[in-house]
């Protein structure tokens, strides 16, 4: 009897020839991608390349002035961030975003409600915090957490709508590493790598540490001036010519 064969992974997330321009200026180029469902990505480039732009792009917050955004393979590059969040595309950003003087657990909650969970007991966000490590933290107010644990805490409000039975099907980490103390990088570290190998969860995190890049993304994207210089496997993209060449002197 012929052995079954395996459907390749869904694809999550495509961009056909996305752009933006802000008049005569393109930040983001007509960039290519596809992202299919488990993959951990990592988009590298130096200052300027239009990384953040693209993830500006992927959740809402700008529109583009060119090509599509499709998801699950629904287009979704005209609508706002509150529905795209709702179809399952969850972002942190470079700066950290709490409320100092909410407790940890009152994130979780008021993240899950907001995602439509219409009850959520103490076991709920317990579960969810015991996933990015802050569960013996959930009644400290967010405002005495660490750098790091803040970070922590705005992984667990991207996982709160697994709740309400909505869990991201996307997270997007705008440079997760950026202000953490250096005693903190691999606790963070090890917490998005459980996202991706124990959760299945795809993500696509821009960041400059590259240690951290190599240790933990299977795929690497490189921008440059706003268009797509290479993608593959961090092996093959680090050894790239063109890659190195547009590195040079630049710290990524």
């Amino acid at each position: 009897m012929a052995s079954a064969t395996l459907a390749p992974p869904a694809e999550v997330l495509r961009l056909d020839s996305l752009s933006w321009a802000v008049g005569a200026v393109t930040i983001v180029d007509g960039v290519d991608l596809a992202v299919t469902e488990g993959q951990f990505l990592a988009l590298i480039g130096p200052n300027g390349a239009g990384k953040t732009s693209l993830f500006n792009l992927v959740s809402g917050v700008t529109r583009p002035t060119g090509g599509s955004i499709r998801l699950d393979g629904r287009a979704v590059d005209r609508l706002p961030p509150h529905r795209r969040a709702r179809l399952g595309i969850g972002r942190t950003f470079q700066s950290s975003s709490v409320f100092p003087t909410m407790t940890v657990a009152e994130h979780v909650e008021l993240a899950a409600r907001s995602a439509g969970a219409r009850r959520v007991t103490g076991t709920d966000v317990r579960g969810v915090l015991e996933r990015v490590r802050l569960g013996h933290r959930a009644g400290e107010e967010s405002g005495g957490l660490s750098h790091g644990d803040k970070r922590k805490l705005e992984l667990a409000m991207l996982l709160a709508p697994t709740v309400a039975g909505r869990g991201p099907r996307l997270m997007l980490l705008d440079e997760p590493m950026a202000g953490v103390a250096a005693e903190e990088v691999g606790e963070l570290g090890e917490v998005i790598r459980s996202l991706h190998r124990d959760e299945g969860r795809t993500l696509l995190m821009v960041e400059h540490h590259m240690d951290v890049v190599l240790d933990l993304a299977e795929r690497i994207v490189v921008l440059n001036h706003g268009t797509l210089l290479a993608d593959g496997t961090p092996e093959a993209v680090m050894a790239d010519p063109e890659v190195q060449r547009a590195y040079l002197g630049e710290e990524i």
